[in-house]
């Protein structure tokens, strides 16, 4: 096997789940750090222009919700495009006024998360998941 072929290993996919569930964790955080101030806000860090309030709580719960579907593996593609969505007016709305460089307006994560999202959106949840156990049952191929 080649470095330039595709790979036919079987992780492939696995590894797909793994990156799915690990991103959503990490996403279902800050969604739950914003809907219930838990883990509580840091103390000190990067000084944001903040978003009216009720735009504030409409993304703490797309994290907290939609981030645990996402974790799942559930409606993967739909929710993925939602949060892709999301993630595009955080970053324009949040970061991209403070300077166009990700690194001097803080919005790294926020890019990183966007194109993430939208990567799944095409490639689906992989085999560890319930969009995958769904398939199975109703005899449709996941890959």
């Amino acid at each position: 096997m080649s470095i330039f072929e595709t790979s036919r290993s079987p992780w492939t996919l696995r590894m797909l789940s793994i990156l799915r569930i690990v991103a959503g964790l990490v996403f279902f955080v800050g969604g739950t750090m914003k809907t219930f101030g838990f883990p509580p806000f840091p103390t000190s860090g990067p000084t944001l222009p903040q978003p009216p309030m009720w735009e504030f709580h409409l993304a703490g719960l797309l994290e907290t919700y939609l981030g645990a579907a996402f974790t799942l593996g559930l409606l993967t593609r739909p929710i993925s495009f939602v949060l892709a969505g999301e993630m595009a007016v955080a970053y324009f709305q949040v970061h991209f006024p403070i300077s166009f460089w990700t690194t001097v307006n803080w919005g790294g994560p926020a890019v990183v998360f966007c194109f993430l999202f939208l990567y799944f959106v095409f490639a689906g949840a992989g085999p560890w998941s319930v969009d995958a156990m769904i398939a199975r049952r109703t005899g449709n191929r996941i890959d």
